[in-house]
């Protein structure tokens, strides 16, 4: 492990990131031409002091979790996250498209800070997502499928109308059956299905179906404890591998999910934090 070398790799792709790439405004006043280490941090979810300690290729071993954390942060390409974890003397993930987001897509959720939003993978995993979709779906579970959980936990459903329950199944597997053929003989998505089909009897009755669709596009109800029921549009945008997919929810045109929104914003995740 090269500390020294990760540091001078981090500061190098600090001084290369503008703070209008990451959302962050310019200011009349910025003693660097890039981001500053206090920004960097923030977008990272790390402390100030410890990525301070890393640029200067001193302190521990960052993990996983902090050098992904890091890549976004950074806009890194993916064969410069891949550098990234090299430096560090960690194994790039094996399914580094998957885990890692393309930056023109990170710079567009960056964009949607006034509708939930957030990036999935083709297996329903999210990656990352703004403030807004914390507030309105909760935080994420990291590497974990969202239909796994939904297929195996039944508090996942709860934030959903209970009769809706049946499309939000049908539409899940249908897109689940896609991606695992865009795949191919992929193990993650085999494995997958393999424990959906042993775990969920429901799974396992929607599978053998053979329906198949890609899920572009949907009218979701989102059920919230303090504003009621959200009547939404839920969208998505494709990466151009199709392993990647930015989701966005948005009010109807003159329905009562636009003022449910506006108020979405000021509540946040504090439901979540009781």
């Amino acid at each position: 492990m090269d500390l020294t070398e990760l540091g001078a790799f981090l500061r190098s792709r600090r001084a290369r990131t503008t703070p209008a790439e990451v959302g962050l405004p310019t200011g009349p006043r910025r003693r660097v031409p890039g981001l500053r280490r206090d920004e960097v941090a923030t977008l990272a979810g790390a402390s100030v002091d410890y990525y301070t300690e890393l640029e200067r290729g001193k302190g521990t071993q960052p993990s996983a979790q902090m050098l992904a954390a890091l890549a976004r942060a950074l806009r890194l390409t993916h064969d410069e996250r891949d550098h990234l974890y090299v430096l560090a003397d960690r194994r790039p993930p094996a399914d580094a498209r998957s885990a890692h987001v393309d930056p023109a897509m990170l710079a567009l959720l960056d964009r949607l800070d006034t509708t939930p939003a957030r990036i999935i993978t083709d297996l329903h995993e999210t990656v990352v997502q703004n403030h807004l979709a914390d507030a309105l779906l909760g935080p994420p579970h990291p590497a974990t499928s969202f239909i796994q959980q939904w297929f195996t936990d039944e508090d996942v459903r709860r934030v959903y109308p209970v009769e809706d329950h049946p499309h939000h199944s049908k539409v899940l597997v249908h897109d689940l059956r896609a991606a695992a053929a865009r795949r191919g003989a992929d193990p993650t998505a085999t494995a997958m299905i393999t424990r959906l089909r042993a775990a969920s009897p429901e799974f396992a009755a929607l599978w053998d179906t053979g329906d198949v669709a890609v899920r572009r596009g949907d009218r979701k109800r989102v059920i919230h404890p303090e504003l009621g029921t959200l009547d939404l549009h839920c969208q998505n945008l494709f990466s151009e591998d199709g392993r990647q997919r930015l989701q966005f929810f948005t009010a109807p045109v003159g329905g009562p999910a636009v003022e449910q929104l506006d108020l979405l914003a000021v509540i946040g995740v504090q439901r979540f934090a009781e």
